[in-house]
C-alpha cells in the first residue's frame, strides 16, 4: 500500500483549531476557531494511522462510548487531520461548481439526486455564507481574508470546490462526521468477524456478511501518470480526505501483508507487528491474561 500511495498530487489543509458550534435549528456543527491559522500537511505519510483512528472512533460509536467522550474523539481527529471533506466526497464529481445543478448518488446524509449549487451549499455554510454566485454553469466567489487568498494559491489546481471547502466559513455536522465513522468500523468488524469465525458460520450468515460488505465503496479518486526518474508512477488526485481515508482503508483490507486486528482485550483496531498477534500492546495482553486468571479462580472457589 506503501508503494501504491507513494506519490498524490492532493496535500491536504487543517487548522490549528476546531470547535462545536450549534445552528438555530439545533443542529450540531464543527467550525474552524476564530483565531485558528491554516497549514498544509500530507495525511499519506501516515495513511494507515489516519485509517486506524477513523476506525477506532467507529468502533466506540458501535460500543456506545459516551456522548462527551465520543465528541471528544471526534474533535480531536478533526484537530488531528482537518476536515473529512464531505462537500466534494459526495457528489458524482468534486467539479460539481462547473455544473447547471449538484447531482448526487445515493448517500447517507443527502436524500435529493440532484439539488441547486446554492441549496447544497447551504449544508456546509450554515453559520457565515460565502461571496459566491452562479448563473447556469457560470460561477464566481471570492475571498478577502489573508489566510482564505494563501489558501486560494496554493490549492489553484483543485476544482474550486476544494479551495471552497478550505476556507473559514467551511463546517461539517457532527451526526454526519459520527455516521461515516461508524460505516468504516461496521466494514472493518464485518470483514474481520467473517475470517475469525468462517469455519463456523452457516452459509446464510456468511450471505449476510457478504451482502453488508458489498454496500461499502463510494467516489473513486482520479489520477494521472507521471513520468518519474526511473520509471512512470500513478499520481492520485484526492479532493476530499473521506475519499481518501475510504481507498487506503480498502486497500489495507485487501492487503496480505497489512494484518489488521480488533484487540482480543480492549477492542481496538490495530495493525498486527507479526501474524497470530491477538492485542495491540503488551499491557493489553497482560491485561487480558490477569483477567483470565482472576475469572478462573473465580469459577474455581464457586
Amino acid at each position: 500500500m506503501k508503494n501504491l500511495f507513494e506519490h498524490t498530487s492532493s496535500p491536504w489543509i487543517r487548522y490549528s483549531s476546531y470547535e462545536y458550534r450549534t445552528a438555530e435549528d439545533g443542529t450540531l456543527y464543527i467550525v474552524v476557531s476564530a483565531d485558528a491559522k491554516p497549514e498544509m500537511y500530507n495525511p499519506m505519510k501516515d495513511a494507515e494511522s489516519l485509517v486506524l483512528d477513523a476506525v477506532n472512533i467507529g468502533l466506540q460509536v458501535m460500543h456506545k462510548a459516551p456522548e462527551d467522550e465520543l465528541k471528544s474523539m471526534v474533535l480531536r481527529f478533526i484537530n488531528s487531520y482537518g476536515f473529512l471533506g464531505f462537500m466534494t466526497a459526495l457528489p458524482t464529481t468534486a467539479e460539481f461548481i462547473t455544473y447547471e445543478s449538484v447531482y448526487l448518488p445515493k448517500n447517507h446524509f443527502i436524500k435529493e439526486e440532484s439539488l441547486s449549487t446554492e441549496s447544497y451549499l447551504d449544508y456546509f455554510y450554515p453559520f457565515d455564507k460565502m461571496d459566491f454566485h452562479k448563473k447556469g454553469v457560470e460561477s464566481s466567489w471570492s475571498v478577502s481574508d489573508k489566510d482564505g487568498i494563501a489558501i486560494a494559491l496554493a490549492t489553484g489546481k483543485n476544482p474550486q470546490a476544494v479551495t471552497m471547502s478550505f476556507q473559514k466559513e467551511y463546517a461539517e455536522r457532527y451526526d454526519w462526521l459520527v455516521k461515516e465513522f461508524s460505516d468504516w468500523a461496521f466494514t472493518f468488524t464485518t470483514s474481520f468477524l467473517y475470517y475469525l469465525d468462517y469455519d463456523r458460520l452457516d452459509e446464510q450468515t456468511k450471505n449476510l456478511y457478504r451482502q453488508g460488505m458489498s454496500a461499502f465503496g463510494g467516489i473513486s479518486p482520479t489520477y494521472h501518470i507521471a513520468l518519474a526518474e526511473t520509471t512512470p508512477v500513478i499520481v492520485w488526485n484526492f479532493h476530499s480526505l473521506l475519499v481518501m481515508i475510504q481507498m487506503c482503508f480498502s486497500f489495507m483490507l485487501t492487503d496480505s501483508d497489512c494484518d489488521m486486528k480488533l484487540c482480543k482485550h480492549c477492542g481496538r483496531a490495530f495493525i498486527a507487528s507479526r501474524k497470530g498477534n491477538e492485542f495491540c500492546s503488551p499491557k493489553c495482553k497482560n491485561q487480558y491474561n490477569v483477567y483470565k486468571t482472576r475469572a478462573k479462580k473465580n469459577k474455581t472457589d464457586e
